[in-house]
């Protein structure tokens, strides 16, 4: 298994203040998606502020805004993605997107809520997700939905880079049969081959890859904590 130790070149900036975030989704229209109004957003990102504390506050308290997958679904969201002014999509063989759901995790029964302390986990790059949740649950961190990872790429584009993008294991498909789907969601960068087509090389990219596999480009992103 490769080294755990996280490599500090790869740090990401602070995410933008919650009120700025608010602006965001209100510019991309994802509070009409959720059928929520502006001002609703606008009001929790400031509340979610002034409950951190005013220093925190007036930075953002390094959490992430996101709204809920029933309220907005990733097949919504994906388009909104947007790199080198291409907008994002999800990969063909994964129309049922929206039935990967939060597996062994509980989001906040609220339609808007934080997520702190987001990681890109790369250094579990070339780790198959069944390698790499026990180790996030060893360091008491959840790994990321799908709808929450959009939220971080289009809160903070350059989340999303070349050879170190990220899976999002907390949404699982489960089976009729209860079984979950050996899919895996993941977001990374498309290289325009194949099905996704030449006018999408370097488009953001919401696809899939197997429970077992390895991938020396994609880590685990993962979450301290959820709150509404």
């Amino acid at each position: 298994m490769p080294d755990t130790t996280p490599d500090p070149s790869t740090v990401l900036p602070a995410l933008p203040a919650l009120s700025v975030q608010a602006e965001r989704l209100i510019e991309l229209g994802v509070h009409e998606i959720a059928g929520l109004s502006a001002d609703e957003i606008r009001a929790f990102a400031a509340q979610a502020a002034a409950e951190a504390g005013p220093e925190a506050g007036a930075v953002g308290d390094g959490a992430l805004l996101a709204v809920h997958p029933d309220r907005a679904p990733a097949s919504a969201l994906a388009p909104l993605l947007r790199r080198d002014g291409r907008p994002g999509f999800v990969v063909v063989d994964m129309a049922d997107v929206d039935a990967f759901t939060p597996c062994a995790l509980e989001l906040p029964d609220a339609p808007l809520y934080m997520v702190s302390g987001v990681d890109r986990g790369d250094h579990m790059s070339n780790w198959s997700p069944d390698e790499a949740l026990p180790a996030l649950t060893k360091e008491d961190r959840t790994p990321l939905v799908l709808t929450e990872g959009i939220h971080w790429v289009l809160q903070q584009p350059e989340a999303l880079e070349r050879n170190l993008c990220f899976m999002t294991i907390g949404s699982r498909l489960r089976k009729p049969d209860g079984t979950l789907d050996a899919r895996t969601p993941a977001i990374w960068i498309s290289n325009g081959t194949g099905r996704d087509g030449r006018e999408r090389r370097n488009a953001p990219k919401v696809g899939w890859c197997w429970w077992n596999n390895r991938h020396t480009w994609l880590g685990f992103a993962s979450t301290t904590g959820r709150r509404g």
